[in-house]
């Protein structure tokens, strides 16, 4: 999933900015958290606003972050759980309701889901939590036993004494909820977890997604439901000129046939009939502001603008070291030039969107699974005209995001608002996207060219280094604080990199030509690219320095003080042994992304011209290791999907219109193609970081770079299967 936007803290200007979007006043000393949940009536119980405890002593952690099959629920629980005391095996999860002032991520005053943080964002928060509850059953059970509070222990949902004397959550629950809660605690020394770092720490949601009943946007079924399907116009940008729904409202089942800002909606009794009035629509297209190139024309116009040819669009520095005036123009042996090429990628969820929204009056209601709640319900307010925290969030399992469902316009929401409203009365309607409609009417990676300029000194490694980035800004004209310097979604990777960090001089720029094709964070967003390009960069230097890749790595984290990247470095290159599989080739890559160090050894081999990864050994650095099966699964889950991309990935524009509708035409990894990954954590005493993301960028560079090794062919493009 994908990253929106990293924690700042918000100016006067946010504020004023947030002020705005709720009706133009500004109320003195809110937070944008406070202005977007204004009209929230969410009640919050004796124990805070992230536990409840049932008459039984069952213990449900309310999780402020959406479970789309991250397993990050899991690991939320076993936070609170752990510094409770609670008996594990009696510990359930629910959703947060939808409140940024109480479940906001960070400081950034939204509350959402992103960029590798639901576990890192909470692990001072839940264990204080959790830590907070406990002491206020120990306070109940020494009240009640006249014992000092420093002398009895709790384990399972028991609390004991050393005189016997014991009681469960259950029987002390009345006297606790009366304790008033201490404003300081003390969490347990990591040393005394009993919980986190075990195996014991298991998926909740495993039961109920193999039964069937836990509950997604396509399993609601309310009275008097209708289900809409919306037409999109084929060129982004285009607009509704007039349409005609004479043979749509013929079609049995069909309820009304209406625009809305993105197209035109058709709304029935069943999706069957929304999808057949759908396509006996007769539209007309208004297509002057449309974005009408295709892709190849796109790229071009970028690589344009890396050697100038487009004066008007403008160079921002992001790294910049030392006198780089002669880099540009030196030439020799000792000088390194490459160019990298990257298509645009479809998120692909293997659920589409959607969403059942109902309005009534100003009286807001959605029901899906919502990554950014305060997003939708800023967006839906806007439309509806009312306070957004009293647009009501009730947040569903959802099948993958990478990205897709968080973004700033809240799109398939707004669209399900829009016809909702026209429905009116308070009637729910579930907007449903086809897999076509995610495909060709959503939001992609961008694409991104780098060019790569380095000299390398007498004994072979970087002493200038030259690069230049082109891509569109995922973040312009977002809402939400960008920080100073350029769009760091577009150069994160590259900026900070500890190969920069040894290179003596650096000119490093990035420039954003406008595009009408909309774009997004998509898994591990702009390390997608920038891994690459610094690894498989890093390998072709160490070739031309006649130097082995990994020695050569280890002398630039020496030289660059990063030790985090050199540990993760070492401890796959031991664990992935002396020798590759006979037959196979090997590729080794290191990357840091969402605070969070991995390094993959990749074994491939060519089986009739098209690449093979059998083996994948990954070590990752990621801190304190919760749940050491869940960071394997999602090692295991990122791999398949960077690999997915990496081998085959590509939407392509054909004068304007997408070219790909389902997954016939956009290639994935099938099951048969899935490499064997073997995960290894790194120990660690840091506090949490990224898992969802950091082993989805790596997997490419590491398999060019064994494809280097085997051939000795440089890969320029992706995906690799045109790439060579």
């Amino acid at each position: 999933m994908n990253r929106p936007f990293k924690p700042t803290a918000p100016s006067r200007r946010d504020v004023v900015v947030a002020a705005s979007l709720v009706g133009g006043s500004l109320l003195v000393g809110c937070s944008p958290a406070d202005l977007m949940s204004m009209g929230s009536k969410v009640e919050v119980g004796a124990f805070g606003p992230f536990i409840k405890i049932a008459p039984d002593g069952a213990v449900t952690v309310i999780s402020k972050h959406i479970e789309f099959g991250q397993g990050s629920h899991a690991g939320l629980a076993a936070l609170v759980a752990e510094e409770l005391g609670a008996d594990w095996s009696r510990v359930r999860v629910e959703y947060a309701p939808a409140n940024a002032k109480l479940y906001s991520n960070g400081n950034v005053g939204a509350q959402l889901t992103g960029g590798s943080s639901a576990i890192a964002n909470s692990w001072d928060q839940l264990r204080k939590a959790g830590a907070t509850a406990r002491a206020m059953f120990v306070q109940a059970a020494a009240n009640r036993w006249n014992v000092p509070a420093g002398e009895i222990t709790v384990k399972d949902s028991l609390l004991t004494h050393a005189s016997g004397k014991a009681a469960t959550f259950a029987d002390l629950l009345t006297d606790a909820a009366k304790v008033p809660p201490p404003t300081e605690v003390k969490l347990k020394d990591p040393k005394a977890f009993a919980l986190i770092g075990t195996d014991r720490v298991r998926r909740k949601d495993s039961q109920a997604k193999s039964d069937g009943t836990a509950r997604y946007t396509q399993d609601v079924r309310l009275p008097n439901m209708l289900t809409a399907m919306v037409a999109h116009p084929p060129r982004f940008g285009a607009k509704v000129k007039s349409f005609d729904a004479t043979e749509a409202k013929k079609v049995a089942g069909v309820v009304d046939v209406f625009q809305v800002p993105s197209g035109v909606a058709v709304v029935a009794q069943n999706t069957y009939a929304a999808k057949l009035g759908r396509e006996a629509l007769n539209v007309t297209w208004d297509e002057d502001k449309a974005e009408k190139r295709g892709s190849a024309a796109i790229a071009q116009h970028f690589k344009d603008v890396l050697v100038g040819k487009d004066a008007s669009v403008k160079w921002e520095p992001f790294d910049q070291r030392g006198d780089a005036s002669s880099l540009a123009s030196a030439k020799g042996e000792n000088v390194f030039e490459a160019t990298y090429e990257f298509p645009y990628l479809a998120h692909a969820t293997m659920e589409p969107m959607n969403c059942v929204a109902s309005v009534d009056g100003s009286k807001v209601k959605l029901v899906f699974g919502s990554q950014g709640p305060t997003l939708d319900q800023l967006n839906a307010a806007k439309i509806v005209g009312c306070l957004p925290g009293s647009v009501e969030v009730e947040t569903l399992f959802a099948g993958g995001s990478f990205g897709r469902r968080a973004n700033f316009q809240s799109d398939y929401v707004a669209e399900c608002v829009h016809i909702a409203k026209k429905v009116g009365d308070g009637r729910p309607v579930k907007l449903v996207w086809t897999r076509e409609d995610d495909m060709q009417a959503g939001y992609f990676r961008p694409i991104v060219v780098h060019a790569v300029k380095v000299t390398l000194d007498k004994d072979g490694y970087p002493a200038a280094w030259r690069h230049r980035i082109v891509t569109q800004s995922i973040m312009k004209g977002s809402p939400m604080p960008m920080g100073k310097g350029p769009d760091q979604t577009a150069i994160e990777g590259a900026a900070g990199s500890p190969y920069l960090k040894a290179t003596p001089v650096v000119d490093a720029q990035v420039a954003f030509p406008d595009v009408g094709v909309p774009v997004l964070w998509w898994r591990s967003v702009g390390a997608t690219h920038t891994a690459f390009v610094m690894e498989h960069t890093i390998d072709q230097l160490a070739r031309k320095a006649g130097k082995d890749p990994v020695e050569y790595r280890r002398a630039l984290y020496r030289k660059a003080g990063a030790d985090r990247h050199l540990a993760a470095l070492n401890h796959a290159i031991d664990k992935a042994g002396p020798v590759a599989t006979p037959g196979w080739a090997r590729g080794v890559a290191v990357h840091e992304s969402f605070g969070s160090v991995v390094a993959q050894v990749a074994e491939v081999k060519r089986e009739e011209g098209v690449p093979r990864v059998g083996r994948v050994i990954a070590a990752v650095d990621c801190g304190v290791a919760i749940s050491p099966d869940q960071i394997a699964a999602q090692m295991e889950g990122g791999i398949c999907y960077g690999l997915s991309a990496a081998l085959f990935g590509e939407v392509t524009l054909t004068d304007g219109k997408v070219d790909q509708g389902n997954f016939d035409t956009y290639r994935v990894l099938r099951i048969n193609e899935a490499p064997m990954v073997e995960t290894h954590i790194v120990p660690s005493g840091n506090a949490p970081s990224g898992v969802g993301e950091p082993g989805t960028p790596v997997i490419a560079p590491a398999v060019a770079n064994a494809l280097l090794a085997l051939d000795q062919r440089a890969t320029a493009r992706l995906p690799l299967i045109r790439g060579a």
